[in-house]
C-alpha cells in the first residue's frame, strides 16, 4: 500500500522539489551580486515602509550577511511554500479515496483502517523529508557560489530543522481534516486556508505590538528565522507546542477515522 500510495504522489513531489530548489538556487546565486551593492540596497530598505521591514524580519537580520540574507529571503521560501505542499499532500491523501470512488479497492483488501492510515502518513513523512533533503542539498550548492562569505551552518541546519517541524505541523492538521472530509476540495481549501491565515498572523503580528498575541496561534511564528539564528537554538515551547499539536492531531485522526461511516 506504501509503494502504491508513493507512487501516486512522487510527480507532485518531484515537481514541488525542481521549482523549490530552482527558486532556492537562484535566489542564493545572486547574493554576491546583492552583497556587493549593499550600500544601495540599504539606501532601499530605509525608504520601505517600517511595517513592511518588521513583517519580513529585516529589522532584525542583515541581508547584507549571507545567514540573514538566507534567513530573511530563502527561509521564507522553503517555510511558506513548503507548508502549502505539506499541507495540500496531507489533505488530500486520505480524502481522495472517497472522492475517486477508490475507497472500495482498499476495504476490499484485508488491511484495516489503521493500516491505511499509517502507509498513507508514512508517504505524507517521506515526502516532507525528501523535499527538504533537496532544499538543504541546493542551498549548500548555492553557499558555493559564496565561498568567500562567511556562513553559520548550525544555523542553517537549525533553520531545516525548524522548517521540518513547521511541515509535520500543518500536514498533521490537514491529514485530521482529510479524514473528515469526503471531497478533496473542501480538504484542500481548509488546508490552504490554514497555512494563509496563520502566515497573515504572523506578518500582523511581527507588525504591530497591540496584534503580538497573535503569535501564540500561528506555526510561522515559532519557527520565527531571528531568534533561531542568533540563539542558535529552536525555541524550546514553541518546540513543545508543535509536537503536541503533531501528536495529537494524529492521534485524531485514527479515532476520526476508525469511526466513520464512509460512503461506498
Amino acid at each position: 500500500m506504501f509503494k502504491r500510495e508513493w507512487k501516486r504522489n512522487a510527480k507532485s513531489l518531484m515537481i514541488w522539489s525542481i521549482v523549490l530548489g530552482g527558486l532556492v538556487f537562484l535566489t542564493l546565486s545572486i547574493f554576491p551580486q546583492f552583497a556587493e551593492q549593499q550600500k544601495e540596497v540599504t539606501k532601499l530598505l530605509q525608504s520601505l515602509p517600517p511595517a513592511m521591514i518588521k513583517a519580513f524580519g529585516m529589522d532584525q537580520l542583515s541581508i547584507g550577511d549571507l545567514t540573514g540574507y538566507y534567513g530573511v529571503r530563502i527561509y521564507m521560501m522553503t517555510t511558506l511554500l513548503g507548508s502549502v505542499y505539506a499541507a495540500m499532500l496531507a489533505a488530500n491523501i486520505v480524502a481522495k479515496e472517497e472522492n475517486d470512488k477508490t475507497i472500495e479497492f482498499l476495504l476490499a483488501k484485508p488491511v484495516t483502517r489503521g493500516e491505511i492510515l499509517t502507509n498513507k502518513w508514512l508517504v505524507v513523512v517521506v515526502n516532507i523529508l525528501i523535499l527538504n533533503a533537496v532544499s538543504l542539498l541546493v542551498s549548500f550548492i548555492g553557499f558555493q557560489m559564496a565561498k568567500e562569505y562567511d556562513v553559520s551552518f548550525k544555523a542553517i541546519y537549525l533553520l531545516t530543522l525548524a522548517t521540518v517541524f513547521l511541515h509535520f505541523t500543518f500536514a498533521s492538521i490537514a491529514f485530521f481534516l482529510s479524514t473528515m472530509m469526503r471531497k478533496t476540495r473542501n480538504a484542500s481549501s481548509f488546508a490552504l486556508g490554514l497555512v494563509f491565515v496563520t502566515y497573515f498572523m504572523n506578518m500582523m503580528s511581527s507588525i504591530s505590538e497591540d496584534l503580538s498575541f497573535l503569535k501564540y496561534v500561528s506555526p510561522f511564528k515559532y519557527v520565527d528565522a531571528a531568534p533561531i539564528i542568533y540563539d542558535l537554538q529552536i525555541d524550546p515551547l514553541y518546540t513543545s507546542l508543535m509536537i503536541v499539536i503533531i501528536i495529537s492531531s494524529i492521534v485524531a485522526a485514527y479515532v476520526v477515522y476508525q469511526k466513520k461511516d464512509i460512503v461506498t
